[in-house]
């Protein structure tokens, strides 16, 4: 483990997420709204995301997305939040951490309308902790994506992910906890933490059949990449 990055679901821990990396060295913070949170996101909320965003620490906007899974929030609620969020990603020339669960396929058409307007094509972010299926990765990656792998890579039944793992570019690849959900299958249903990660990268690993060394080689320099770190 050489650098990690925490995400914020909402404005207060994505404070907390910027206050971490301000006083850890490999610690990086993403600042935004996952589509979860009860939170109207007016010209106030906006302005401060785009404050905390603009601090040296943060290098993504994001959780942000949809989910249609729990819909705890409106669909048309969560779709304009997550195009004004993409909005303030391009105007920070930040990329995006996208949450999304079962609603790939009006993320991605918010995602394609956002970048005909104007938004990043390169880079543009990463499918956080990938669920869709094989049309949707390709997609996502035809738009400048990378996917997101975590524990469920090494669940039994998880043949159609393994699936699209096994197929995927290498250079579209990272490796993430989730944490503390989705811990891999030898640390299932406890809380997971970032050195689980070796778990996923040695599945990774076998569905390819190359070496663990070289998935985790690929994904350090997919996420030096994505969100602008010297190697």
């Amino acid at each position: 483990m050489r650098r990690i990055l925490n995400p914020g679901i909402n404005l207060e821990s994505s404070r907390r997420a910027l206050e971490l990396a301000s006083r850890s060295l490999p610690v990086y913070a993403g600042v935004g709204i996952h589509p979860n949170e009860h939170v109207q996101l007016g010209r106030e909320t906006l302005r401060e995301l785009r404050s905390l965003a603009s601090e040296t620490d943060v290098v993504a906007i994001g959780e942000i997305g949809l989910d249609y899974y729990r819909k705890t929030t409106p669909p048309s609620d969560q779709h304009r939040r997550f195009r004004e969020q993409l909005d303030l990603a391009a105007e920070l020339e930040l990329p995006v951490i996208v949450h999304c669960r079962n609603a790939h396929a009006d993320a991605i058409g918010i995602i394609s309308a956002w970048q005909e307007s104007g938004g990043t094509k390169v880079n543009a972010g990463v499918f956080h902790s990938f669920s869709g299926e094989e049309a949707h990765a390709e997609i996502a990656i035809e738009l400048g994506f990378y996917l997101g792998i975590t524990g469920p890579v090494t669940f039994p039944k998880a043949e159609s992910l393994r699936k699209i793992v096994a197929q995927m570019p290498e250079d579209r690849l990272l490796i993430e906890t989730d944490a503390p959900f989705l811990a891999p299958e030898p640390r299932r249903g406890t809380r997971n933490e970032p050195a689980y990660v070796r778990w996923v990268a040695k599945k990774i690993a076998e569905v390819r059949e190359v070496t663990t060394d070289t998935i985790a080689q690929a994904s350090s320099e997919n996420a030096n990449r994505l969100f602008a770190w010297d190697d």
